[in-house]
């Protein structure tokens, strides 16, 4: 039987983790050939090629290296494969697929996993969560769909997961959509079909800073006015409730708002900004008013990488069209 391509690339993180010595912690050892030989299933579905392009905590990557492993991943699907995974620590994965989702313009699946135990502990995960990935990069029902995080036997949409426990198997989860898939009995089920996708050019520029900051009870206002003379391209509030920040910070945002853009999120890791309920000082309405813009749906973390994209490709007054698709 002639066998598809796929193309794995390891980041580092949990799942290439282990102890060198005793008492000591883990960390990024494994590369990504010596976790492809804990799954010889693999062997069966696919001609497999693996790169190691780095072993870090994913605390440690960064947009521009990000970057790098799309151009990695666009040049393995010119060559023929008919999907890509990459596997990474689970610390940033949310951010990381967000990333690579507004930018990933083809067909063929681009997935991501990792694991929550290190390759060396009893009951490590990683190689169940590889093969599960595999599987899904494979699937023809996959195509289309952009870029997607496999985890604990569940798929999710890059738009819509985040990783809601800190230790937990069960680490990840995507609010009010639940889980785009599951793996059942080692086949793909798809729970819906793929939504459509707005994919954003790659940056011109990558010096650009976006600031993000939450709000939280009695904060003072001294990192805020001082956004604009440190250089911050964008500012990204996590904002109480609905999307909500106190007296003192809102008349701040909105000298930040004439000078560069604001986006306001919630904080509460579920749910969407509000439009058109609370006209209180510092309330949704009365922010928008100022110049700010809410982000609906789209949680902080991931408002700051669209922000970060749509400057860095000179798009920034397309913001409120990416925000409200969402």
């Amino acid at each position: 039987m002639d066998l598809p391509k796929l193309s794995i690339a390891a980041l580092g993180g949990t799942v290439s983790m282990q102890s060198e010595n005793t008492g000591e912690g883990i960390v990024p050892t494994v590369s990504g050939e010596a976790l492809l030989s804990s799954v010889p299933a693999l062997e069966t579905l696919a001609h497999i090629s693996v790169e190691t392009l780095g072993l870090m905590p994913s605390a440690s990557l960064d947009f521009e290296f990000l970057l790098s492993v799309l151009s990695w991943a666009n040049f393995q699907i010119g060559q023929g494969a008919a999907g890509v995974v990459i596997t990474q620590g689970t610390d940033t994965l949310e951010e990381s697929a967000a990333f690579l989702d507004y930018l990933w313009d083809r067909d063929e699946p681009l997935v991501l996993t990792g694991a929550m135990r290190s390759a060396s502990e009893p009951g490590a995960e990683g190689p169940a969560n590889l093969l599960d990935a595999c599987r899904v990069a494979l699937a023809t029902h996959s195509r289309g769909r952009g870029v997607q995080v496999v985890m604990n036997g569940q798929i999710h949409s890059a738009s819509a997961v985040r990783k809601t426990d800190s230790l937990a198997l069960q680490a990840f989860s995507s609010p009010i959509v639940g889980p785009a898939g599951l793996l059942v009995e080692s086949s793909v089920r798809y729970l819906r079909p793929p939504s459509l996708r707005n994919v954003l050019p790659l940056p011109q520029q990558t010096s650009q800073k976006i600031a993000l900051l939450e709000a939280s009870l009695s904060a003072d206002c001294s990192i805020l006015e001082n956004i604009l003379g440190l250089g911050y391209d964008g500012l990204v509030i996590a904002g109480f409730g609905a999307g909500h920040v106190s007296e003192s910070w809102a008349d701040v945002m909105e000298t930040i708002a004439w000078q560069i853009p604001v986006i306001v999120a919630t904080r509460t890791g579920s749910g969407s900004t509000a439009q058109a309920t609370y006209g209180f000082t510092g309330g949704e309405m009365d922010l928008t008013r100022r110049g700010a813009l809410m982000a609906g749906f789209v949680c902080p973390r991931k408002a700051r990488i669209l922000l970060w994209l749509l400057v860095g490709c000179e798009r920034q007054g397309e913001l409120a069209r990416y925000l409200t698709q969402d």
